[in-house]
């Protein structure tokens, strides 16, 4: 058993809020005509801002029963999304308990339908461990290599978008042609040895090695994207964010008549301190919230 985990730290968060946020009150003293008192005037000046942070827990149910929310809650947007794909698509995140034990999604279950009550717990070995359903094969095969491989991994993400396995046919990586595509810049690579459907163990271990130690992200030549996490709002944020930064450059190269050649490509150095602003944990969680927030109050179920 493992001491408690929690995801990232409020300091942590609190230190990217203050570079990315205004937070400081002004000095100024104004009074709302008809909405205060000078007194409520007053008071209001001496609330404290609120500064969101990274959820701590007391046990280990609690925080279990937060992820699980949180992957089902990801679930329904990448189903709003339209990336789901029949049978193909899954999600892991590493239980904090046992963290040898991940739980995904049911082999055929509906993304739009996932409640956090229907994620199925398996071990890296592919035995069922919780639940009562069958579990995608290569979803094992792919998520166990990584969580296994990859200590750091606490949530990893794989559906074949639209976008994703089109741009992935080029056998190329993301240009840092955007600030939104700077969060990969030097974090993500491609597998480029597409060998079917990932069935067996050592193409596991082939998509771990090309992932490497410390990317956050593959493109798995022909199949479509990976994306990884420290917590689960990073890794979804970061399928998201890849899959609109593919569907961006499809489109720019197609309207250049030499294609990707006359794309203005922002330099590296700029490319790699902008990484550090937008592209890292702290700013993928951050990124998640209101896209977590939108679908709890579209579709509350999901947290069930």
């Amino acid at each position: 058993m493992s001491s408690l985990n929690v995801s990232g730290s409020a300091t942590d968060s609190n230190d990217m809020h203050r570079k990315a946020a205004i937070f400081l009150r002004s000095k100024r003293k104004i009074i709302l005509s008809g909405a205060e008192t000078e007194e409520e005037a007053r008071r209001a000046e001496k609330e404290p801002v609120q500064i969101p942070s990274l959820p701590t827990f007391n046990d280990f149910h609690t925080q279990r029963v937060h992820m699980k929310q949180k992957l089902a809650a990801g679930f329904r947007l990448l189903a709003k999304f339209g990336w789901d794909e029949g049978v193909a698509g899954h999600m892991t995140f590493r239980d904090p308990e046992y963290p040898d034990l991940f739980w995904v999604n049911a082999f055929g279950q509906y993304f739009g339908h996932i409640k956090a009550s229907d994620l199925i717990l398996v071990d890296h070995t592919g035995f069922i461990v919780r639940g009562n359903y069958t579990v995608n094969k290569a979803a094992f095969v792919i998520h166990a290599a990584i969580h296994q491989a990859r200590s750091d991994v606490i949530c990893a993400v794989h559906t074949h978008s639209i976008y994703g396995r089109t741009f992935s046919t080029l056998g190329r990586k993301l240009l840092p042609i955007s600030q939104d595509a700077c969060a990969f810049f030097d974090a993500h690579s491609l597998y480029d040895d597409f060998g079917g459907v990932v069935f067996d163990h050592e193409e596991g271990q082939r998509l771990v090695k090309a992932l490497g130690p410390t990317n956050k992200a593959l493109i798995l030549q022909n199949h479509g994207l990976l994306t990884t996490g420290k917590t689960i709002d990073e890794a979804i944020w970061a399928f998201i964010s890849m899959e609109r930064c593919c569907h961006s450059q499809l489109m720019a190269e197609a309207a250049l008549v030499n294609g990707y050649k006359d794309l203005r490509v922002i330099p590296d150095d700029v490319a790699k301190t902008t990484f550090h602003t937008v592209g890292d944990a702290k700013a993928g969680y951050a990124q998640f919230q209101p896209m977590f927030q939108m679908i709890i109050k579209e579709q509350p179920d999901c947290l069930e």
